[in-house]
């Protein structure tokens, strides 16, 4: 028999449990504040990458989590805003690359909101953990080294270079390593006998100044040294080096897959990937300080034959042999 106190009972514990199931549908997923350093365009492949992660570790954009897209484009400035406003949203967890400055504003940032970066650089160096194994805090992620990696970038240019022609280098002045960078590819022209002629570009308007030059001068050879700005600048580096028929080696297989000559380094989208896999870890509960610091160790040096006819060169057989994918 239904009494009126059972009566209201029920009726409140339905009122409530819809009340609940609407709360539910209504609150927010947990937001990744994805930060680079390069642009939306040039580093579409890198943002897929770390989706992919994502997805591997049961998360997918729009359904169970939201990812907020933030880039710099080179700007240096931009950093501290972005973080700002992110931490203001605020996020579940911030994920960082393309460049220096841009990682080290995001630790600076927070010590609160966890952080998944990738770098090309050594991190214990720049400064973002103190160790490897066990990062404290609330930071980790994935290494990919890429400007340690010009010195044996240029040997490889080297051997397909004529004697007595010089090699050009493409560094951009605006970021912190560029000094060390420029220096090493010197010491090690010095040693190849070579002549290197170093040339500045921090924007997309300088790179086409950059490549003005370069037609002008004797150098038939380019290094387009490690920068995220290079990066997100892909697709205008390789028509730059098809226009003007000049011999490039770049940092990342995709430069050679859109078009480019040759390439020498790590993987850097697979370095996104495992970065989103990380991020996807944290969400669901791990400590970051849990996770260690994974390290890029397989390089890959790519040849494109196509673009190789296309400029008129013979790859030489020693260098195909040295090649772990070539492009026909």
């Amino acid at each position: 028999m239904c009494t009126r106190r059972t009566f209201l009972v029920s009726t409140a514990c339905s009122v409530l449990a819809v009340s609940l199931a609407a709360r539910a549908q209504k609150s927010p997923l947990p937001v990744i504040g994805f930060v680079n350093g390069g642009s939306p365009v040039g580093s579409a492949y890198l943002a897929a990458a770390f989706r992919q992660g994502l997805k591997e570790a049961g998360y997918v954009d729009g359904q169970n989590m939201a990812i907020e897209f933030r880039w710099t484009e080179g700007h240096r400035e931009r950093p501290q805003e972005i973080f700002a406003d992110l931490i203001r949203r605020p996020v579940a967890l911030i994920a960082v690359g393309g460049g220096r400055a841009v990682r080290l504003a995001a630790k600076a940032a927070t010590t609160t909101i966890p952080i998944v970066f990738v770098t090309g650089n050594d991190p214990i160096a720049e400064g973002l953990v103190s160790q490897l194994g066990r990062p404290r805090g609330n930071i980790t992620g994935v290494t990919v080294p890429t400007t340690s990696l010009n010195t044996k970038r240029l040997e490889l240019l080297n051997q397909l270079v004529p004697p007595g022609e010089s090699i050009a280098v493409l560094v951009n002045p605006a970021i912190s390593w560029t000094d060390s960078q420029a220096r090493d590819v010197l010491s090690a022209g010095g040693t190849m006998g070579r002549k290197i002629n170093i040339m500045n570009a921090s924007s997309e308007r300088e790179i086409d100044g950059a490549f003005a030059r370069l037609a002008t001068s004797r150098a038939r050879a380019l290094l387009v040294s490690a920068d995220p700005l290079y990066t997100s600048q892909l697709q205008q580096l390789v028509e730059l080096t098809q226009r003007h028929r000049i011999a490039a080696i770049f940092e990342w297989r995709e430069f050679v897959t859109a078009g480019g000559l040759m390439s020498y380094g790590s993987d850097i989208a697979n370095g996104y990937r495992e970065a989103g896999v990380y991020a996807g870890r944290i969400l669901s509960g791990t400590k970051p300080s849990d996770l260690p610091v994974l390290q890029a160790t397989k390089y890959e040096f790519v040849v494109n034959l196509t673009a190789a006819k296309s400029l008129g060169l013979t790859i030489p057989q020693a260098l195909l042999i040295r090649a772990d994918e070539v492009i026909q």
